[in-house]
């Protein structure tokens, strides 16, 4: 297979996907958007029952300052930071993603494995997303094999990154889910369906993520290592 076949088949396939996932998480956000929850609490509140109900009372619940999809539990602070259209709406899909990332705090509570390993992974995948593509165009350039080798090794770490992610993803989907049906934070019905919907677009994301991740490491050792003899 040539070098645009390769391009074809490895790269423009996961980018469709990932443009689709996105596209079917933003409906889905904005149609859930508009169902208003029973129970009437805000992202914020449902965040807080959640915590408050599962011990960890400690933990707070803050607005993000990265402005919408920027929701996320951090676990150096032990903090829990929503954006603005999830913090203060009482819809079914501020209640889905507040309690997802809730289940990132319970996560970290409970010694959640795959999220220390992510947890510790952070700076040396910091370190390989700047610095890789670097490494493989002074390779390319210079025709230094070892140098691309180097570069493919330290993306590989970053791969492996969006891999250990999967697992946590869904496990916090699959907290979320069962916390608000266990403590009644959602109605039975279009309400718990629109919850699963919105995790479900969620996850997605990450498995786009994944994906376009681990072909795009194919594609490269394919183009430079895939027809030496």
């Amino acid at each position: 297979m040539g070098g645009f076949g390769l391009y074809i088949a490895f790269l423009i396939p996961p980018l469709v996907f990932g443009l689709a996932v996105q596209w079917w998480l933003r409906r889905t956000v904005a149609r859930y958007s508009e169902v208003p929850i029973s129970a009437g609490m805000s992202g914020a509140q449902v965040a807080r029952t959640i915590l408050d109900r599962n011990g960890l009372s400690d933990v707070p619940v803050e607005v993000s300052p990265g402005g919408a999809l920027s929701d996320h539990y951090d676990p150096r602070k032990k903090a829990l930071f929503l954006s603005e259209p999830v913090y203060t709406p009482s819809t079914v899909a501020a209640a889905a993603i507040a309690a997802h990332e809730t289940g990132h705090a319970l996560q970290d509570a409970r010694g959640y494995v795959p999220l220390k390993i992510r947890s510790a992974m952070f700076p040396a995948v910091a370190f390989a997303s700047s610095t890789w593509i670097w490494l493989l165009i002074i390779g390319a350039l210079l025709n230094q094999l070892n140098l691309i080798g180097l570069a493919l090794i330290i993306y590989a770490v970053a791969v492996a990154f969006h891999i250990v992610t999967l697992p946590v993803e869904f496990n916090a989907s699959r907290r979320a889910g069962g916390q608000l049906r266990e403590l009644g934070l959602v109605g039975p019905g279009g309400e718990q369906v629109g919850v699963q919907r919105v995790l479900s677009a969620a996850a997605l994301t990450y498995v786009a993520g994944a994906l376009a991740a681990l072909t795009q490491l194919l594609y490269y050792a394919l183009v430079f290592f895939g027809n030496r003899d």
